[in-house]
């Protein structure tokens, strides 16, 4: 198996991926990788027409050209954990006691050796400029539109994003939403708390990458792999390191490295790996 095509499996799992990248089959050795820069990126926001608002906090590491990225939930993060990754070597960030961290210094790894390029397998989608929520709605059209999922099917949603929610309902998908915090969406319905609850009653999953970060992700593979389930991955969190498991239940990926699409009114691009066009 190689690295370096969107439809090969890099891995069978995420522990396998970090084995790999550990014993340097993938690029370099991750103890002679240092990272540079290490910053965090807070955002509250709360676009026009919408009642609710909504807060971001991520964990970013710069490796050379590379920027790999971890979404936590606000607060999460301890003041120093930037500090304590700046001039570190990847093969120790790879075994940080903090999650976030270990999933950020994975993805500005393969970020670096397997950038989002078609040679890697990754097909550019547009984003134009516009509002906050326009943009958003663009990347919702783009993460819906890899989902092969017929009209009726229910879709498990793990992260809410209001704006995919939107994109679900224009392809007569009905959607259960998931998310740690709970609450209800913009519309009023509940947001339960607990996916792998709800996983036996869905046709499809749209989960976000955070899911790295949060230790949900690998139970969401397994399911989805071991059920024949579609698994449609939007990915700020881990978007050089979720490409790597199409085919090993994954079933496609938006992929969205830092800079994302709230930090710029400008045109950006998605990547997108695998999954139904």
């Amino acid at each position: 198996m190689t690295a370096t095509s969107g439809t090969t499996v890099a891995a069978a799992s995420y522990d396998e991926l970090v084995d790999r990248v550990r014993s340097g089959s993938l690029g370099p050795d991750p103890r002679t990788q240092r990272i540079a820069v290490a910053f965090t990126t807070r955002q509250s926001v709360r676009h026009d027409g919408r009642s609710r608002g909504y807060r971001n906090e991520v964990l970013s590491l710069r490796l050379a050209e590379a920027v790999g990225s971890c979404a936590v939930e606000p607060g999460e993060l301890p003041d120093d954990a930037a500090d304590d990754c700046v001039g570190a070597d990847v093969a120790r960030l790879l075994e940080h006691d903090l999650g976030p961290v270990r999933v950020a210094a994975l993805d500005a790894y393969l970020m670096h050796v397997l950038p989002h390029t078609p040679g890697n397998g990754a097909r550019p989608c547009p984003v134009p400029a516009g509002s906050s929520l326009e943009k958003s709605r663009a990347r919702a059209r783009a993460v819906v539109g890899m989902l092969d999922c017929p009209p009726g099917g229910t879709v498990l949603v793990v992260g809410v994003v209001n704006s995919l929610l939107e994109a679900l309902r224009a392809r007569g998908l009905t959607y259960t939403a998931c998310d740690l915090k709970g609450g209800t969406t913009e519309w009023g319905e509940p947001v339960r708390n607990d996916a792998l609850a709800e996983l036996e009653r869905c046709d499809a999953v749209l989960a976000s990458g955070m899911t790295l970060g949060n230790g949900s992700f690998e139970p969401l593979r397994e399911h989805a792999q071991r059920h024949g389930k579609p698994l449609v991955m939007f990915a700020q969190t881990g978007s050089a390191v979720l490409p790597r498991l199409i085919g090993a239940g994954v079933s496609a990926v938006c992929a969205e490295p830092y800079p994302f699409f709230w930090l710029d009114g400008g045109p950006g691009t998605l990547h997108r790996y695998g999954g139904a066009l």
